[in-house]
């Protein structure tokens, strides 16, 4: 079971909260929290909801209004989808760089000048024996 599971009714989730079962129909009223429903339209809830639920109460025994916690609540969501979706964007881009044809590499050649290369590739290491002899003069 995962935390999206919704799988509590209202009392179980009041409880788990620390909050009365009515405290709950009014948070779904004014979109606090959104409980799934069941085919006869009982609420459901996860504990992901359960936990939003605590965080409604702590707000609010810390002095922020109902209409406050909205707010916060709305921008906390924001912020984990803007966050995902930098995830995402993020994952895209380092797949489109590693996988762009064409992508060049570069290399140093023997004479110290650069080489362009195809990614993938090796430049040609000489095993040859260079031996260093003084100029006569």
């Amino acid at each position: 079971m995962d935390e999206n599971t919704r799988v509590f009714v209202i009392s179980t989730a009041a409880e788990l909260a620390g909050m009365h079962p009515q405290t709950l129909r009014q948070y779904d009223r004014m979109g606090l929290v959104s409980p799934g429903r069941t085919p006869g339209r009982s609420r459901r809830y996860s504990m992901r909801d359960v936990a939003r639920l605590r965080e409604i109460a702590d707000l609010g025994a810390e002095g922020v209004s109902l209409e406050g916690i909205r707010r916060i609540l709305a921008l906390e969501d924001t912020v984990r989808a803007l966050e995902s979706r930098v995830g995402d964007l993020e994952a895209a881009l380092a797949d489109e760089l590693l996988n762009r044809p064409g992508r060049r590499v570069f290399a140093a050649g023997s004479a110290g000048d650069v080489i362009s290369m195809r990614a993938g590739t090796r430049t040609r290491r000489s095993n040859q024996m260079v031996i260093w002899r003084p100029l006569d003069k």
